[in-house]
């Protein structure tokens, strides 16, 4: 029951960074995408400002994910890093790369600098969930096994390179819908049609993949393909998708702000169903909850310190986020940051 528990404690875990550490993906993703230097300012300074109070924070929840599994499940965690240790060494060079060149491009006032730092922040934006989603993607077609050697096949196939597509072009919604919803707050009205289209376009690009995966999750990954249409699994699918769908009818309608809610359920819905199709496997069809739990004592401190952590940190989250929707937090100035003109400043 403690490892059920933990278990699912660690589903809501990775929806929850899949929907706030996805966001701010999908912001980094349009930021690739906005075009040069002139056309590109003004999305990029609005990325900017909307990530600005949050995108550490968000963060978080990939720390939970990691300190869940390898105190929870040892043998999963060691197996999941054995086998897929090439993509989640790119993903994690891509978080660093990426937090830097986000934290360096706003100080820096030097042109060719902003340009390195903000390609990095871009460009790695691009990189990161593709790779995790390949190891998803691997997991779920059953290739993860106690023991399974390090090999393309684990995640260079093709459930895992249409699970790394899916988590860009999720990302690239989530992000999209959360822009529209920023622009106002920071005074560029004309940008909220630009990112609404842009939505539009990330849930079509969903739509597709989603259309394509299916042949390839019934042949590759049968296991979570019939968790997924019957069930629990098929109904949080089913919902999913109505929160999709009402997505794309809100940011028609330009209610922005509710759309943000039926995005966010999207994710963590799907998310949710793929908890669901794989159980009781942590890694299928190989691994149960049960045989990758660690000891008895420890999952129950892990429950007492996970319970801690929600009560003391939980509301200090909500209230971030609350103040960062209502515009109440302020951008750091040059003197918060430090940063100072020097000679070949703008050049």
């Amino acid at each position: 029951m403690t490892a059920d528990v933990v278990a699912w404690a660690l589903v809501i875990v990775i929806a929850a960074y899949a929907c706030a550490g996805g966001t701010d993906y999908g912001a980094g993703l349009w930021d690739l995408l906005a075009g040069g230097a002139d056309r590109g300012r003004r999305p990029r300074r609005l990325i900017d400002e909307a990530m600005a109070p949050v995108w550490e924070v968000n963060n978080v929840w990939l720390i939970f994910v990691l300190v869940i599994m390898w105190t929870g499940f040892p043998t999963m965690f060691q197996a999941v890093f054995s086998a897929m240790w090439l993509p989640l060494a790119l993903a994690a060079v891509g978080l660093v790369l990426r937090g830097a060149g986000f934290a360096l491009r706003k100080p820096t006032r030097r042109l060719a600098q902003q340009r390195v730092y903000g390609a990095m922040f871009a460009v790695s934006s691009l990189v990161t969930p593709f790779f995790l989603g390949t190891v998803l993607g691997g997991i779920a077609s059953g290739r993860v096994k106690v023991g399974t050697t390090a090999s393309a096949d684990a995640w260079a196939n093709g459930t895992s390179v249409l699970v790394g597509l899916l988590a860009i072009a999720a990302t690239a919604f989530l992000g999209a819908v959360f822009l529209c919803n920023d622009a106002p707050r920071f005074g560029a009205d004309d940008l909220v049609d630009y990112f609404r289209r842009r939505a539009l376009a990330a849930f079509a690009a969903v739509v597709v993949l989603a259309l394509i995966g299916l042949p390839v999750t019934h042949d590759d990954a049968r296991y979570v393909w019939d968790g997924l249409t019957r069930g629990p699994g098929l109904l949080l699918i089913v919902l999913a998708a109505v929160a999709g769908l009402v997505t794309v009818l809100l940011l028609w309608r330009r209610s922005f702000g509710w759309s943000r809610y039926t995005a966010v359920a999207s994710v963590a819905l799907t998310v949710g169903a793929w908890g669901f199709a794989q159980r009781p496997y942590l890694l299928p069809t190989s691994l149960t909850v049960a045989e990758a739990a660690g000891s008895s004592h420890t999952l129950r401190w892990l429950v007492i310190v996970t319970v801690i952590a929600v009560v003391l940190v939980g509301p200090a989250l909500v209230l971030l986020y609350r103040l960062d929707t209502m515009g109440v937090l302020e951008e750091l100035s040059d003197a918060d940051t430090g940063a100072a003109r020097t000679p070949g400043d703008n050049l």
